[in-house]
């Protein structure tokens, strides 16, 4: 009897005991299961669970219902405090096995890898939070080939493949984007940086035109006004191909302030997301397959190559003018000569500036629209000015005449 008092004064006959002690439930019912019938009447408590076990059932519950679920919502339904459930959300979306969706007020959805938070609390080794090393079957790209072995881009245009490291470049950049090891290609201008990834990609390529007015906005998304007048946001290009698991390529990513490049860096390592401020806070994870090459002109002005960047990109390949391919072009010999020659100056430092590729294929153009002398007199007039003195030198020396800049004559 002295007992049962005791326990009334401290419990009273409708104060369940603490939650997750139920042990000390299980041994008071057995000194005085009379004393304590109400008590056992009550709503049972949730009972102690193993390590890992609320994260498994937190992330089996994100499994099991799709969209954005605040803690207390997944608390109520697993009859858990908001505290525990709070913080296994908390630590499942650090693992990566999560999404934070919003952070005010903190919401969270399942994502690809929330499966791997159940093999936990099952015994089974958790796995290491990391992507996978090849891109799936659907995503890689079919392209279209030429019977000469040529492959056919999106615009149409077929594009001859160039050795790198012994093998096809286009064969390279496929491998490099199913191992995730991000590459930067930079050379001059016209040198076919933008015609290889392309290739390579094909349909399965988003692209960002880089300059010096590059903003946030324009890389990550913006509110725009609807024909209704509302406002909804429109992802930008990085956060739909981290969405759709496609290739971005940066072009021109040397031109983008640093300060605004930055805000990709986490898509760029092992992270795989971004979180978009501008948006809620939402923050987005990678698709497999998702993968960024850049394009780099280090003669243009404004070009920078910051440490920061640099330091991204892997595998760094260096990208110049095919003159054997001008010559199966069947461009003019002599632009080609004069295009090596201008090409050896511009290595020595000689000069900033000579024939790529592209100039070539328009000088063939010019030639057979308007004849040759108006052909060469355009190869010299497109050189900048610092460097057209000696252009026209060497120039003028290949083609054995002098030319000058091509520019309007008298009246007719």
């Amino acid at each position: 009897m002295g007992l049962d008092i005791d326990i009334r004064r401290l419990l009273g006959p409708v104060i369940p005991p603490p939650e997750g002690r139920p042990e000390a439930l299980a041994v008071l019912a057995a000194c005085a299961p009379a004393s304590l019938e109400n008590v056992m009447s009550s709503p049972a408590p949730a009972l102690r669970l193993g390590p890992h076990e609320l994260h498994r059932l937190v992330a089996q519950y994100l499994l099991d219902h799709d969209g954005d679920h605040s803690p207390t919502k997944v608390a109520k339904a697993l009859g858990r405090s908001n505290g525990a459930v709070g913080n296994a959300l908390h630590r499942l979306a650090e693992a990566g096995h999560a999404t934070l969706t919003h952070t005010k007020p903190r919401m969270y959805a399942a994502n690809a890898a929330t499966s791997r938070a159940l093999a936990v609390a099952t015994g089974a080794a958790p796995a290491p939070r990391v992507r996978p090393a090849s891109v799936p079957t659907a995503k890689a790209p079919t392209p279209r080939t030429t019977p000469d072995g040529g492959i056919i881009r999106p615009s149409g245009q077929v594009y001859r493949p160039r050795k790198l490291a012994h093998l096809s470049d286009v064969v390279v950049l496929r491998r490099l984007r199913a191992a995730e090891v991000p590459v930067l290609l930079y050379g001059p201008p016209g040198t076919g940086k933008t015609s290889v990834i392309e290739a390579a990609f094909g349909d399965d390529l988003i692209t960002i035109a880089g300059d010096g007015d590059t903003q946030v906005g324009d890389l990550l998304g913006e509110y725009t006004q609807t024909s209704d007048g509302r406002y909804e946001f429109v992802y930008g290009p990085v956060i739909t191909a981290m969405r759709e698991g496609k290739v971005l390529l940066v072009d021109d990513a040397t031109l983008i302030s640093p300060a605004v490049l930055a805000v990709m860096y986490p898509a760029m390592d092992g992270r795989k997301r971004i979180t978009v401020k501008a948006h809620k806070g939402e923050t987005i994870e990678a698709a497999p397959g998702f993968y960024i090459v850049a394009g780099h002109n280090p003669g243009v002005h404004g070009a920078v190559l910051t440490e920061a960047l640099s330091s991204r990109f892997s595998v760094q390949v260096a990208v110049s003018t095919d003159f054997d391919l001008a010559t199966k072009l069947k461009i003019d010999s002599r632009a080609v000569t004069a295009a090596r020659n201008l090409a050896r100056r511009r290595e020595a430092g000689d000069i900033g500036w000579s024939p790529q590729l592209r100039e070539l294929l328009a000088f063939q153009k010019i030639f057979g629209l308007l004849g040759l002398p108006a052909a060469v007199s355009n190869l010299i007039g497109i050189a900048p000015i610092e460097d057209r003195d000696v252009v026209t030198e060497i120039v003028n020396k290949t083609f054995g005449a002098t030319f000058t800049p091509l520019a309007l004559g008298t009246q007719i």
